[in-house]
């Protein structure tokens, strides 16, 4: 079995792969799929549950914000860094994410449990 660069290596947004890249294409399908099956725009409240490692260590390795731009409907291998500042700038100052790019909500970090 050949293993190539890319099979090894993930593009996205950091410091560990596995805490973001994962967790921020995983709310990023939810939301697409949200959009798809006609409910979006019936969501009024958002809650996200973390388990295990994403619980304990989430807060240092960036997976809090990784599922908040999941949710925003930005995929790990083509969100522009200056992207990242920006959306997560608006999210704080607003308190309000855009699910899946188009339904504003009322959400942020506190709305994730952790459950460790």
């Amino acid at each position: 079995m050949a293993v190539g660069v890319f099979d090894l290596f993930s593009i996205g947004i950091g410091p560990s792969s596995s805490h973001t890249v994962g967790p921020m294409r995983a709310a990023a399908v939810f939301a697409e799929e949200l959009k798809a099956s006609g409910d979006l725009d019936k969501v009024a409240s958002l809650r996200v549950d973390l388990y295990g490692s994403l619980a304990a260590t989430g807060h240092g390795h960036g997976t809090m914000t990784a599922i908040l731009l999941g949710l925003e409907g930005f995929h790990p291998e083509l969100i522009l860094p200056e992207e990242v500042e920006e959306r997560l700038a608006a999210i704080a100052e607003t308190g309000k994410l855009q699910l899946a790019g188009s339904v504003q909500l009322p959400y942020g970090v506190q709305d994730m449990i952790l459950r460790p």
